[in-house]
């Protein structure tokens, strides 16, 4: 009975043993085990999914997002795309775009598979969300998914609440922003993330369907604001902005070099008790970095709304800046 007993404890001892070796890539019947991430970003890299191209799109010529039609290419719009709104289901049945199909964020590559070739067109309220959604569907394959830009607030004034209510200028006047120049950027070791696999497509095709069961990380900018030093901030703007707009106080300007060709990407510290925060001007860039770097396997959020929400009025601003202005007055359905 004593044999028998040790004979049990010693094979549930080797699923263990064999999950920790492969994450680590410690040697295993003689051989090493390449890391899950490694194996990861190798195929990223030979598939064009660094950072760049998931902005970019295939070619460098399908931008993450576009706007809203004018009235005379409307119909075009409306047939070109598969449309997905992500939207509660009260906010969809009080006015959405003609043809589009209302579904939760958990089920979007599910239903992205329906799309029967057509482009997909993420919809949210400000565009923040639907950006996230737009970096994880082209990581899972779907590379010429976009997300309407500035969201249903950009499409009809009816239902442009979401970013009338959201800008702001707490930075304003604000002790954690400063207008000082950029900390030299450290240098971290790779994320670490656990995968049985050895294959580098089934690995981020895990990672993606894992990110998108999480839903969309996002951090307001009160909290960041109050205690800029609990998390990892990066400002992804251009150096001249970095400084004449202003930023939250230590905030790392990490943007061009943020690749994983060339290993940028440990610029961001994947320690598990450092939250990563990427803001951008309307937070729909930062929202494709975050779903890109939580892919990763860093713990990565998007702040609320950019720089719209930190400080809208900031007098050195002149794009990309959210007023009731922008958005057009094309037609809802109930």
């Amino acid at each position: 009975m004593k044999n028998l007993k040790l004979l049990l404890i010693g094979f549930l001892l080797i699923p263990a043993l064999f999950l920790t070796s492969c994450d680590r890539g410690d040697e295993i019947g003689g051989g090493e085990v390449t890391p899950a991430f490694t194996l990861m970003k190798d195929y990223m890299i030979t598939n064009q999914l660094d950072i760049d191209n998931v902005l970019a799109g295939p070619g460098g010529t399908i931008k993450f997002v576009v706007g809203a039609p004018a009235d005379a290419d409307l119909n075009a719009f409306i047939s070109k795309y598969y449309m997905l709104d992500i939207r509660s289901g009260d906010a969809f049945a009080a006015g959405h775009i003609q043809g589009a199909k209302n579904i939760a964020f958990k089920d979007i590559l599910t239903e992205a598979q329906n799309a029967g070739g057509k482009p997909i067109l993420m919809i949210c309220y400000t565009g923040q969300t639907a950006c996230y959604a737009t970096s994880l569907l082209r990581l899972y394959g779907f590379e010429n998914t976009q997300a309407l830009k500035w969201g249903m607030s950009g499409w009809n004034p009816a239902t442009a609440g979401s970013w009338n209510n959201s800008i702001g200028d707490p930075a304003e006047g604000n002790t954690n922003w400063t207008y000082s120049s950029a900390p030299s950027n450290q240098i971290f070791k790779d994320p670490n993330i656990s995968s049985l696999s050895q294959d580098g497509f089934e690995i981020l095709k895990k990672r993606v369907e894992d990110v998108v069961a999480a839903g969309f990380k996002t951090a307001s900018n009160g909290d960041v604001l109050a205690s800029p030093s609990n998390y990892f901030v990066n400002n992804y703007f251009t150096t001249t902005d970095y400084t004449g707009f202003g930023h939250i106080s230590n905030a790392y300007r990490v943007k061009e070099e943020l690749l994983l060709v060339g290993n940028g990407y440990l610029t961001m510290d994947p320690d598990t008790n450092a939250k990563i925060v990427s803001y951008c001007y309307t937070g729909q860039t930062s929202a494709v970095l975050t779903a890109w770097l939580n892919v990763l396997g860093y713990d990565a959020y998007s702040l609320t709304f950019g720089m719209n929400g930190l400080y809208n009025s900031n007098s050195a601003w002149t794009t990309n800046k959210w007023s009731a202005s922008v958005s057009k007055n094309l037609p809802l359905v109930q």
